[in-house]
């Protein structure tokens, strides 16, 4: 039997009646696939050398599923955002290994990972948790598929937890007057003025510069977002169309705007050439992008203790924004297009809670409209 050039593999019969494919290694080395048929030895060749080609250690049908998911994880880690891969990793860590580790790739199947899940939910774990894991694992098993390490995804054969909206929590009006008084001189005060006042997302408020700023027109342009990657925080562009956008501020925001870039010039001045000037709105205390772990941790969790409110996610300062806008009587269209959201259905489904209450003001509003008198147009038949 011909053999494959070196850089190939080869495959041969052996003289015990086996087919033996081989591939090259590194450093010199060579590894051995066998199988009783040649049809089965060019299919392992075939995966060793796409093992091979993606950096992934060639370890064939004995690749175990954490030999796998460890390779996968340092291969997807350029290509995503830090906190998703710290997630990931967290999953495969903590909750994939202990369960399946030692299993070969290729066995992995359906069963497996439904009884993965029951488990975990057993555990205490949220079903939303339970669904992302499972969204991990269709994601590095569809890689598997393609680099032909295994047959088939058999997550597509397994049905997650439902994903479970988080529960949204909101300030009332009141309340978020008391988060601002309690902000007030704070350095990120302009900060959470901003946040409340647009509902920008907490991304596009650490990103935003000076230069997105018009504080004559009383606007601003929505034109990156902050990601956190393993090279550091960096300015990408929004995912859609509508996050970029031109967002009308407030006198509130403005104004304190206006005492915000006072106080960091002073900053800039004090530092000097320590200063790095990226033009940031909301740097650290160095002019860099701020790490979003810290500001939640250092800044935005004491400042709800000091003001005596509930602990809330900052994302629920966005979702705050928008229900005192709906509250307000203001046309969702409007507050769809202020939040950056892709279409209107959107918004009415994330704030359907407060619809009763806009349809209570259009019923008073039809009582002011028919069951008036308009003396400028007389009943029929009147002089």
């Amino acid at each position: 039997m011909a053999k494959r050039g070196n850089s190939e593999g080869s495959i041969t019969k052996r003289a015990d009646g086996l087919w033996e494919a081989r591939i090259n290694l590194d450093g010199g080395k060579r590894k051995s696939f066998y199988a009783k048929t040649r049809q089965e030895a060019a299919r392992k060749l075939a995966a060793a050398l796409r093992d091979q080609e993606a950096g992934l250690p060639v370890l064939g049908d004995k690749q175990t599923v954490e030999q796998y998911f460890t390779a996968w994880l340092e291969s997807v880690k350029p290509t995503i955002r830090l906190t998703t891969w710290r997630r990931y990793e967290q999953f495969v860590r903590s909750h994939l290994l202990p369960t399946l580790g030692k299993i070969s790739l290729v066995k992995l199947n359906a069963q497996h990972l439904q009884l993965l899940y029951a488990k975990k939910l057993e555990e205490g774990l949220s079903s939303t948790t339970v669904h992302h894991i499972h969204m991990m694992l269709h994601k590095a098993l569809d890689r598997a598929m393609r680099l032909t390490l295994v047959q088939r995804n058999v997550s597509d054969l397994v049905d997650p937890p439902r994903l479970r909206r988080h529960e949204m929590k909101t300030l009332t009006e009141a309340q978020a007057r008391r988060l601002l008084a309690a902000a007030v001189g704070d350095r990120l005060e302009a900060l959470y003025v901003l946040a409340l006042a647009t509902g920008m997302r907490e991304g596009e408020l650490l990103a935003l510069r000076w230069h997105d700023v018009d504080l004559e027109r009383g606007t601003l342009q929505v034109q990156a977002t902050l990601q956190y990657t393993t090279a550091g925080p960096t300015f990408v562009e929004p995912k859609t169309a509508q996050s970029r956008r031109r967002i009308a501020l407030s006198k509130t925001a403005v104004d304190a705007l206006r005492r915000h870039r006072v106080r960091q010039d002073e900053e800039r001045r004090l530092l000097g050439d320590a200063w790095d000037n990226l033009d940031v709105v909301f740097p650290n205390a160095i002019g860099r992008p701020m790490d979003n772990v810290n500001f939640l941790r250092r800044q935005f969790l004491p400042l709800l203790e000091r003001a005596g409110l509930p602990r809330i996610r900052f994302h629920d300062m966005r979702h705050t924004a928008a229900t005192l806008l709906l509250g307000r009587g203001i046309n969702p269209k409007i507050v769809s297009e202020m939040l950056g959201h892709a279409s209107i259905e959107i918004t009415l489904g994330l704030y359907s809670h407060v619809l009763p209450h806009m349809q209570q003001q259009a019923a008073d509003a039809m009582d002011a409209a028919l069951g008036g008198t308009d003396e400028a147009f007389p009943a029929s038949g009147s002089q």
